[in-house]
């Protein structure tokens, strides 16, 4: 009887240990670089994220502009210290021919964008404008080149037109058009979504495309052109495989990844007015990050066991139904905490994969998808998403340090996911940085983290949370969802003990 008592104590006393979080730190262990890439954004010509969303015009009366685009959006966007901004598509990219965007506003010819409500596109936001903006940021332009409708000799003139400081017809053209210097663009995209709305490619037939178009972009002098091949759409494998296989390594630094949070593309839900039960599903979906990222990294490294080619997330976020009374090719949806931390979950995965994942590109910037701006008139509005990748960009360049993670589970009906996720850098000047987020409904959730390798005498942290899960910032309360201090660590020794409240995101810093 005392050995079956002695062995119902063991096993309870295994249970507890288990339905605790804890987190081992290793903070010496540190190898990898958290690629500030990593926090890249999405601009497409669809909807209001172009027109009204950045750009407005020069001679707008309400509101006040540089060229043209919103000064509010180019404040906030300083701020969040993004790295890159990639345009103009998405499946506007192949129907757009890069030559209707320059010279005198009155020359240039209006097309129908097919892809997003028929609208017409008048190409007043073109490449200089956005060159100019990248610059006007301080951060990379990542250009998406027309490979599904283009030919071959547009996006050589294109690489030309932005790169080449020397004597040539594309260069005079840039000259005659008003910019002297070149903006030397590092990031280009060869087609996108080559599998769909990029020309219903097989992967073979696009590997073949890549290498031919790829042949013919040309880098200048010492600045390396950064190729990245239209990837594979959530688990098609076969896709990456393929790319990988076929087209030599010594003409490809990247293959992209597609990946939306999405509960049913037939029916979405709404943004704000969800059930537990749809934020549970769009938890699922966004938490598959994990599975794509592992195995398309697996699929790479049988290729490429040095690593030399990167995998870029280059379109990820939560999709949801359309605002009502709002244009339903527009997709412009609000943004409440449940998109707080599904973008707080999907950079703690992008972080802890940093040795294969250099990029990623959140959809979209401004007033499509999961946006971290939103505007209206002379308005505007930072989303819950916005002040998560505020918070999270401490890691922007930090050495990522490896972690292991034993967490809860939150739980709906028979289904079940981890409650938390978690990653953590150390910078240049010695601070480490800890980001946790908490995805359960209800419950809080208390967290050990035993420290190795390091020593700390101080932690102090920020929070995103609010009152409900469907919260968000609206144009009449724009600042009802923003960070606080937080002050719910503790640090003794080598050990913290946090406490995260339900669907929140904490940040902590630890010196």
């Amino acid at each position: 009887m005392k050995n079956l008592h002695l062995t119902l104590l063991l096993t309870l006393s295994s249970f507890c240990t288990y339905a605790q979080n804890q987190i081992v730190l290793n903070a010496d262990l540190g190898k990898h670089t958290i690629s500030k890439h990593i926090y890249g954004h999405f601009s497409e010509h669809l909807g209001r994220c172009i027109y009204d969303g950045i750009y407005v015009g020069e001679n707008n009366p309400k509101i006040p502009t540089v060229d043209g685009v919103r000064k509010d959006v180019i404040d906030a966007l300083i701020k969040l210290k993004i790295p890159n901004l990639r345009w103009p598509g998405g499946c506007f990219a192949d129907t757009y021919h890069w030559k209707d965007g320059i010279g005198p506003l009155a020359n240039r010819p209006t097309i129908v964008n097919t892809w997003w409500g028929n609208v017409t596109e008048n190409n007043s936001f073109g490449t200089h404008d956005f060159l100019n903006l990248c610059e006007r940021l301080g951060t990379e332009p990542y250009l998406s080149g027309n490979v599904g409708s283009g030919t071959v000799q547009e996006l050589s003139d294109w690489v030309q037109y932005t790169n080449f400081d020397g004597v040539s017809p594309m260069s005079k053209l840039r000259k005659e058009n008003g910019r002297e210097k070149p903006w030397k663009v590092r990031f280009w995209g060869l087609g996108n979504e080559a599998w769909g709305c990029g020309g219903n490619m097989k992967p073979e037939y696009y590997a073949n495309i890549y290498r031919q178009y790829a042949t013919f972009m040309t880098s200048t002098g010492n600045d390396r052109l950064y190729k990245i091949a239209s990837g594979a759409s959530d688990a098609d494998y076969n896709w990456t495989e393929v790319l990988m296989r076929d087209i030599p390594h010594n003409m490809l630094d990247a293959v992209a990844l597609h990946h939306y949070s999405v509960i049913d593309w037939n029916k979405k839900g709404p943004s704000t007015t969800f059930s537990e039960d749809q934020y549970f599903t769009t938890m699922q979906r966004a938490y598959q990050m994990e599975e794509l990222v592992t195995r398309h990294s697996n699929i790479m490294d049988k290729y490429d066991p040095n690593k030399r080619v990167d995998l870029i997330v280059d379109e990820w976020g939560g999709w949801y139904d359309v605002e009502p009374g709002t244009n339903g090719a527009f997709l412009y949806q609000q943004n409440t905490m449940r998109d707080a931390v599904l973008a707080g979950m999907t950079l703690n995965i992008f972080q802890n994969h940093c040795e294969r994942v250099k990029m990623a590109n959140l959809a979209q910037i401004v007033n499509v998808l999961q946006a971290v701006i939103l505007t209206k008139e002379e308005k505007m509005i930072l989303t819950p998403t916005y002040h998560v990748m505020e918070m999270y960009n401490v890691h922007q360049e930090a050495t990522m340090l490896p972690l292991t993670i034993q967490t809860n589970q939150y739980k709906l009906d028979n289904r079940q996911l981890p409650a938390l996720t978690c990653s953590a850098s150390k910078n240049k000047e010695g601070i480490t940085h800890i980001s946790l987020t908490n995805i359960h409904a209800r419950e809080a959730q208390e967290i050990t983290i035993d420290v190795r390798g390091a020593k700390y005498a101080s932690v102090n942290g920020r929070i995103l949370t609010a009152a409900t899960l469907q919260d968000h910032n609206t144009f009449e309360n724009p600042e009802k969802i923003k960070p606080a201090a937080y002050n719910g660590a503790t640090l003794s020794g080598g050990q913290l003990k946090v406490k995260v409240p339900p669907f929140s995101v904490v940040v902590l810093a630890l010196k």
